[in-house]
């Protein structure tokens, strides 16, 4: 047997801390010093102990060291989609704001499925997490119930909780759905079309919007709503447009709950000879970056993703450290971007 294999653990083959220790001859208080407070130790010590570490491949064990700290440096994060430009955007404002403090993120993809976030959320709260960040407001009993239990600080992101106690960070969707619609409104238009897919509580909340400002102007009619719970896409976009022309064929402005959506709708347009905006106005939501240069460039909600991920992040962070947060709930706003599709 050699050396090396020696200074593992018979139980799992890990390479110990005292390994380290005894192959940079120092104590492992020392060893562990200069591996996690390294200006604590001398610059020869320090020395010696790196070069054991990268002689044996030593991996500290978080575990071990979160229940000696009772802190992990573990964040758990769970959004629902990777591939969405949205989400993507709020991770790297998350990213941003723990990394001067070393905190690893544990990052999970729930693909809107209630199911699957209660599986993510069993799997990381094993990890026992410093704090939580999780998207929307809304989650299934069995999730309430984990995340009751672990006693973790969690904050919520994209939108805005109406009980105080709850820290949550990002703006009101009902609210920007019901601006948008109004500025529909407001441009003449009166057979407006909401087309909506995914149907996640955030879709969910825009189409109240929708509805809240038609109500007031006077001109809610069921036949102007399309909703279907297929994941969006351009392609859907398209088909979805045509399909609310065929159902209202009076309609004269659809607002799509995302920008996919609303891409779709206008290529569509393009290729069936209706002009955008003369004789439909499209409008979509969440202004991504393409959405300023296709032809004609689209009407839609700006949201601030990246400052809610690192905001979300900073009063996590606050909390876990014991501070009282100057707010509890943080609404960053939205922003009307007015352009040539409406």
């Amino acid at each position: 047997m050699t050396k090396t294999q020696q200074t593992k653990s018979r139980a799992s083959g890990r390479v110990t801390l005292a390994a380290v220790a005894q192959l940079a001859g120092v104590a492992t208080m020392t060893a562990s010093r200069a591996i996690t407070q390294p200006d604590l130790v001398s610059e020869t010590l320090r020395n010696r102990v790196e070069q054991a570490v990268a002689e044996l491949g030593y991996v500290p064990n978080r575990a071990a060291r979160a229940l000696a700290s009772a802190e992990s440096k573990v964040i758990a994060v769970l959004v629902p989609s990777l591939s969405n430009a949205v989400f993507t955007e709020v991770l790297a404002g998350i990213q941003d704001a723990l990394d001067a403090d070393n905190y690893q993120i544990l990052i999970g993809n729930t693909r809107y499925s209630d199911a699957e976030e209660e599986k993510l959320l069993g799997i990381y709260l094993q990890s026992n997490p410093d704090g939580i960040l999780l998207s929307g407001l809304n989650h299934s009993p069995r999730v309430r119930q984990m995340l009751t239990s672990s006693r973790v600080p969690i904050v919520s992101m994209m939108d805005m909780s109406d009980d105080p106690a709850q820290l949550s960070v990002g703006f009101s969707q009902v609210q920007a759905g019901r601006a948008m619609t109004r500025y529909l409104i407001d441009k003449g238009h009166r057979r407006i079309g909401f087309i909506g897919a995914q149907l996640d509580e955030r879709t969910l909340k825009r189409a109240d919007g929708y509805r809240l400002a038609m109500r007031e102007a006077g001109l809610a009619d069921t036949q102007l709503e399309l909703m279907v719970p297929d994941p969006s896409t351009i392609a859907l976009g398209a088909e979805l447009v045509e399909r609310m022309l065929a159902q209202a064929p009076d309609c004269d402005a659809v607002f799509c709950c995302n920008d996919d959506l609303a891409h779709g709708a206008i290529y569509q347009c393009q290729r069936l000879g209706i002009a955008v905006p003369g004789r439909l106005a499209v409008c979509g939501f969440n202004d991504l970056p393409a959405s300023a240069w296709i032809n004609p460039s689209v009407t839609t909600v700006g949201t601030p993703r990246y400052q809610i991920g690192f905001e979300a992040a900073t009063l996590l962070r606050a909390v876990i450290k014991g501070e009282t947060p100057a707010a509890t709930q943080i609404d960053l706003g939205f922003t009307l971007m007015a352009r040539e599709s409406a």
